[in-house]
């Protein structure tokens, strides 16, 4: 494949990878407030990840660890009103007076967004490992029929 061999693929993934984590933290922080949150973080992560994997970079391999991580966090904050006699999904918003930043308020909705992202990110890393495209960026080349080595 030539995006295995390209070294200016590979220079514009390297590049590009931590301008995309910011820009995926910023949707993921900004998301209960404002257009974004989880969903769309985790596809900008999963739009790096499947970068990184065509172009033979270093990407992470633990898709079951990170969905069933995801499932439990949205599965405890969706149920954790419920314990205390609210609604399902009820949110709870924290505030916090800091030195430098002034006040800051968080809700329920952020760990429920990590969790979602994680979910995405788990889901994007299963399908490119189903579709076998971990191999992508191998550079040996089978011939119509062949099995790889």
């Amino acid at each position: 494949m030539i995006t295995g061999h390209s070294p200016i693929a590979r220079l514009g993934v390297q590049v590009a990878t931590p301008l995309a984590i910011v820009v995926g933290v910023y949707l993921l922080f900004a998301g209960h407030n404002n257009p974004g949150g989880g969903f769309a973080a985790g596809l900008v992560f999963g739009a790096v990840i499947s970068l990184r994997t065509v172009t033979g970079l270093q990407r992470p391999s633990y898709a079951n660890e990170l969905l069933a991580a995801g499932v439990l966090v949205v599965a405890a904050v969706a149920l954790a009103p419920v314990l205390i006699g609210n609604s399902l999904l009820d949110q709870g918003i924290i505030s916090v007076d800091l030195p430098f930043l002034g006040t800051v308020k968080s809700g329920s909705a952020l760990p429920f967004d990590i969790g979602v992202t994680a979910i995405v990110i788990g889901l994007m890393l299963a399908v490119l490992d189903g579709l076998g495209a971990a191999d992508l960026g191998d550079s040996t080349e089978v011939k119509l029929g062949e099995k790889r080595p």
